[in-house]
């Protein structure tokens, strides 16, 4: 039984908006039933993974650890879970990776210490703590008592709630922690870099009400962001029956040009903070890695995307190639709307084009007399170079 101020703590973590993934191996599996058994835990824990076998642990890092209960491992984890929880959070929502690894009490004496390695990963910030415990101390139960409540306390701090109770740590038992703040520019080098798949740019009031499982998604470079785009994306969401949250995405990876710059990237999201809406930096350039990111998403694109789309050139050649590649997309709960666009001076609709059977319900048409908007970012930036 939990007493009441370890509740108390549980309850609040339930209560702040951080949605969490927790991967825990080694220790601390008492952590997962406390904050599972309160009321309230769907709105905290995403997932939970108890990589416990050597093989799991190697399946989950994509490699062979150079020691398993480790910091390293631990911030690795962390930053696994991060991702992972930014995949399942609702958008704009904080989220929260949790890594845990130990080597505590067993069946058999241990040569080593008794000892467990904990990290957290936030948007803005890294925690790790190392903790060794007295040797003979306390039994196996015992050591997972201490060790959960140790990580209890972790995602307490990190969802920015009080956490009262006694960690039962003694005075002997001193551990070693530090912590990284990232500001902007560092996030967004994580994300070029390719450490974090996307970041949100929560700016739409909608955002944290949001519970919408479906995100609506227009994709571009918007450079610059102008009218046509805003009214493109309402009207998407109206033809979705507003069952879905709407947001613009932004790759800075282009697969023409060189990668845009954390400048570059910065200067353009202040074009969605001043209209209050919201924009995902991810950095995949192409839709079928786009539909893997953002699973069941309505993406909403032009005819001339479309045709792009659906052409065997772009897939080695191969009709075939398309038609997996397009079909895994289908196979993800994807669909794309589809806004009449000019194509080699002649404007052309969804209806217009020759979709492969296989394909037709994936492409849902946005009607012209909706929405129709010939010019494009690349036009308005000529015009104003011609000022």
């Amino acid at each position: 039984m939990m007493d009441g101020l370890l509740r108390a703590t549980v309850e609040a973590i339930h209560s702040s908006p951080t949605q969490a993934v927790l991967y825990v191996s080694g220790g601390a599996s008492q952590a997962l039933g406390h904050l599972m058994s309160v009321p309230g835990a769907s709105n905290t824990v995403l997932e939970s993974v108890v990589p416990y076998s050597r093989m799991s642990m190697i399946q989950l890092l994509g490699k062979i650890p150079t020691h398993f209960a480790s910091q390293q491992t631990a911030e690795e984890m962390a930053l696994l879970a991060y991702n992972r929880a930014l995949k399942l959070s609702n958008p704009g929502s904080p989220v929260l990776g949790v890594g845990f690894t130990g080597s505590l009490a067993s069946s058999r004496p241990k040569r080593g210490d008794h000892r467990f390695h904990l990290s957290t990963r936030t948007t803005d910030r890294l925690w790790a703590s190392t903790v060794t415990l007295s040797k003979g101390l306390r039994t196996r139960e015992q050591e997972e008592k201490v060790s959960s409540l140790f990580l209890l306390k972790a995602i307490a701090y990190a969802c920015k709630v009080p956490a009262a109770f006694v960690s039962e740590l003694t005075e002997s038992e001193v551990y070693e922690e530090c912590e990284k703040q990232f500001n902007e520019d560092e996030e967004l080098e994580q994300l070029i870099n390719g450490q974090i798949c996307f970041k949100v740019y929560p700016f739409s009031n909608e955002a944290n009400k949001s519970n919408a499982d479906r995100k609506i998604i227009l994709s571009g470079s918007f450079n610059p962001l102008h009218d046509g785009h805003l009214k493109l994306l309402d009207v998407a969401t109206s033809i979705c029956g507003h069952d879905g949250y709407p947001c613009f995405e932004m790759s800075a990876v282009n697969a023409d040009k060189p990668p845009l710059t954390v400048s570059q990237i910065k200067e353009r999201i202040k074009q969605f903070e001043r209209v209050g809406k919201t924009v995902i930096i991810s950095t995949q350039p192409y839709f079928y890695r786009k539909a893997e990111l953002f699973p069941g998403s309505a993406f909403i694109i032009g005819a001339d995307t479309a045709v792009r789309l659906i052409n065997p050139k772009y897939y080695d050649g191969s009709n075939q190639k398309m038609l997996e590649i397009l079909g895994g997309c289908k196979r993800t709960g994807c669909i794309f709307l589809v806004a009449g666009r000019n194509i080699d001076g002649v404007f052309k609709v969804l209806e217009d084009l020759e979709i492969p059977e296989e394909l037709k319900d994936m492409f849902i048409p946005i009607p012209a007399e909706r929405f129709r908007m010939d010019i494009s970012s690349t036009e308005i930036r000529q015009k104003a170079g011609n000022i």
